[in-house]
């Protein structure tokens, strides 16, 4: 059974501040089973973003994992805004988490699927 969303979110947010990196809730979404889009924002007009795996991918329907959603670059932030909204058209009860790092940590080493 996978942890609720809520609880996740809050224990990722968690992790970043104890590294030293500010997290923010941006959009909230389900407490329950939201798709979370963690964007890493290194404050000088790029960011990167990772969101859910898909859930053919091995233990990701028991655990969460993410991929980078628009490559493994950084991208001006515009872009970034532009997906976001696209998908919380898609999906109203997605989860946006935004970490301000600017050396780009994402804190994710054990959820990534790539």
């Amino acid at each position: 059974m996978r942890l609720r969303t809520e609880i996740w979110v809050k224990a990722y947010i968690r992790r970043c501040a104890v590294a030293g990196a500010m997290a923010v809730v941006v959009r909230h979404g389900d407490d329950d089973a939201g798709a979370v889009y963690i964007r890493i924002n290194r404050l000088d007009g790029n960011s990167k973003l990772f969101g859910p795996a898909p859930a053919g991918l091995d233990n990701a329907a028991l655990d969460r994992q993410w991929v980078p959603s628009l490559g493994l670059e950084f991208k001006p932030d515009a872009d970034v805004d532009h997906y976001l909204s696209r998908e919380a058209e898609f999906d109203p009860d997605i989860w946006v988490i935004d970490v301000e790092d600017r050396d780009g940590r994402h804190f994710l080493e054990d959820w990534l699927a790539v």
